[in-house]
């Protein structure tokens, strides 16, 4: 990264479909920060990488539990320059990233590298998905992340950002005051909903996000911020029970509740829309391992209906009212 005065990059330490995401020192502080570099090179690309940048710009005050954004930097060759969601006069190359966003085709030379850098927070845990596997079920545990996951969402409802990609793979963790603080992050899916009031009169219609997690409505393409509490729901459930399956792409070991069609299985999303009236069995394996008061939240969150699924405000207000790691931690003594 040529802000090498500013930035030394240590190691990779993810990679996905859409970006590279490395270990890197601040030079003055010696503090580590993450670095995401997204490559602008096709529309669709660029229009991830900008919502990514506006999702997490838009947000005006910091919440713990949400990745925090410490700047943006542009590379255009071998130009290097921070922009700002707020200032008033855009770069050109940042004007020519909005205008390749808008047209659907390439708008920058195409013999220039471009790439948006992220410079965030560090999460010295890993995701939420290694997290846990790693460790053995702890019903406290369980109980903190579903408190602090609903604590976000509801920060990022109430400033009209709708997430559209809740898995545990894009939840990170922080060690940094002993207990761990999980953190929601990777927003390229994300929506920033124009105008003020409730952020579930907003409507979408671009089907996205991952299978396993998308609520019966998104598979149609017509749905609402709600989508984003169904998700949380599958990660809840399978956190709660070490529900899993293992991705046909990468072979990896994911949280996730589905539904078992003989070998295959089937997102519980899916199986919803096809049989609206199907009943959850909530919980899957041990009737005794979830109290009543945990498993009709579940039930509220998994609604088939969204107008009967709790939004991200009841969620907060519910999470705080269940018994789970208390009722759980005297039955264990």
């Amino acid at each position: 990264m040529a802000t090498e005065a500013k930035y030394s990059i240590v190691r990779e330490v993810g990679r996905g479909s859409y970006g590279v995401v490395y270990e890197a020192i601040v030079n003055q502080t010696r503090s580590k920060v993450a670095v995401k570099r997204m490559h602008c090179n096709v529309p669709e690309n660029v229009e991830l990488a900008l919502q990514e940048f506006w999702a997490l710009q838009s947000i005006q005050r910091q919440h713990e539990n949400v990745i925090q954004l410490e700047e943006c930097v542009l590379q255009n060759g071998q130009v290097f320059q921070p922009i700002s969601h707020h200032r008033y006069r855009k770069s050109d190359s940042h004007l020519l990233l909005i205008e390749t966003c808008l047209k659907g085709r390439r708008c920058m030379d195409p013999k220039s590298a471009c790439y948006l850098w992220f410079v965030m927070e560090f999460c010295d845990g890993g995701n939420m998905n290694e997290y846990l596997l790693a460790r053995s079920p702890d019903p406290q545990l369980n109980h903190s992340f579903m408190r602090q996951l609903s604590s976000a969402v509801a920060f990022l409802h109430r400033n009209q950002i709708v997430h559209r990609d809740l898995k545990s793979d894009n939840i990170l963790i922080s060690h940094r005051r002993g207990s761990p603080i999980v953190k929601v992050a990777d927003f390229g899916l994300s929506k920033v909903c124009q105008g003020k009031g409730n952020v579930n009169q907003h409507r979408f219609s671009s089907a996205c996000g991952s299978n396993f997690y998308m609520a019966p409505e998104v598979w149609e393409g017509h749905y609402t911020a709600k989508a984003d509490i169904f998700a949380l729901g599958i990660i809840f459930w399978a956190m709660v029970e070490r529900i899993t399956f293992r991705d046909g792409d990468t072979e990896k070991e994911l949280l996730g509740t589905y539904i078992c069609q003989g070998k295959e299985l089937i997102p519980l999303g899916e199986a919803l829309l096809e049989n609206p009236n199907m009943k959850l069995q909530i919980p899957q394996k041990n009737k005794k391992s979830m109290p009543a008061d945990l498993c009709k939240l579940l039930h509220d969150m998994l609604a088939f209906n969204p107008k009967e699924r709790l939004d991200a405000f009841q969620l907060e207000v519910r999470i705080r009212q269940i018994s789970y790691g208390k009722k759980r931690q005297r039955s264990v003594s």
